[in-house]
């Protein structure tokens, strides 16, 4: 496997599966079919309601001699609590019970990689944080960061004098490559993890009543038959989705790319026999956007 080192010294795949909005009753199968396609990060949350799938989805791969659990790079995400949406922020106490409680339902001694979801816990944000370094300190998480992180967020950890997070887990595509924030990122020895890499795909939806933040334009250019996207998977031999996920590993961004479908599965996992070229890669420099095209809401880097 392809693996990026973080701060701390433990390797991350650059290719992982995302599980968000696959139900815990399919989280099963679905995973299942990703260990088997060779995949050995996997990627869930608290928020996502599938962790029981999706440990035991990791218990049937030991079980069966797929793998061995050290062979296997799991995170997670603690939901932080949001005042906006009436959700009141959790405290140290109540972080270390939900690493717990996720856990549990993971059927596991550690995780990976710990995550704070998103940076909505008001004051309690490095009350958060200090839970996760105490957590990790105690072997429950071999690493801790942070999605969906602002350099201000970030900034108020360092001020703090706490540990910098290993990584940062964030909307990365073409439409959306944040470039001010990542060279941030870089110089802090802080890893952009993508999520969402598979945006400008034409048939890339988020959650069921949850509405894209795509404009017209970005819809309609990841119709046409002339799309960069279209073009260069022509040029490479390869699908879209892989042109994209090929990018981002090419930035340094490990992904988490998320399907159901068996064929896309394994057809996502096969990014490392091709390059994307410097003349291409310049040209999809030319198609950032700056806008979060995940997150309906707005882009959750921006919360207070």
């Amino acid at each position: 496997m392809h693996t990026r080192s973080l701060s701390n010294g433990v390797e991350i795949p650059y290719l992982g599966f995302g599980t968000y909005l696959i139900p815990d009753d399919e989280a099963v199968t679905v995973v299942g079919e990703a260990l088997r396609a060779g995949y050995r990060h996997v990627d869930t949350a608290e928020g996502y309601g599938n962790e029981h799938g999706v440990g035991e989805a990791i218990r049937q791969a030991i079980d069966t001699s797929l793998l061995k659990r050290e062979e296997l790079f799991v995170t997670t995400k603690f939901w932080p609590g949001n005042p906006a949406w009436g959700d009141a922020p959790k405290g140290r106490t109540e972080t270390r019970a939900a690493l717990a409680a996720s856990l549990e339902r993971l059927g596991l001694d550690y995780v990976d990689l710990y995550l704070i979801h998103a940076p909505f816990g008001a004051d309690q944000r490095l009350d958060q944080w200090q839970a996760l370094v105490d957590a990790q300190a105690d072997g429950l998480a071999r690493a801790i960061g942070v999605s969906n992180f602002g350099v201000q967020h970030l900034e108020e950890i360092r001020a703090a004098g706490l540990p910098t997070p290993a990584v940062n887990q964030l909307e990365l595509h073409p439409w959306s490559q944040k470039p001010e924030l990542v060279a941030y990122l870089n110089e802090h020895q802080i890893v952009p993890i993508s999520y969402s890499s598979l945006a400008p795909l034409s048939t890339w939806r988020v959650a069921p009543g949850q509405d894209s933040a795509k404009t017209a334009d970005m819809r309609t250019d990841g119709e046409r038959q002339d799309s960069a996207f279209k073009v260069m998977a022509a040029k490479y031999g390869v699908s879209e989705a892989q042109v994209l996920l090929r990018w981002a590993v090419q930035q340094g961004y490990p992904v988490i790319p998320k399907s159901t479908n068996p064929a896309r599965i394994r057809s996502n996992a096969d990014i490392f026999g091709f390059s994307i070229d410097a003349g291409d890669l310049a040209a999809i420099a030319t198609l950032n956007r700056d806008n979060a095209v995940a997150w309906a809401m707005g882009d959750p880097t921006q919360a207070g």
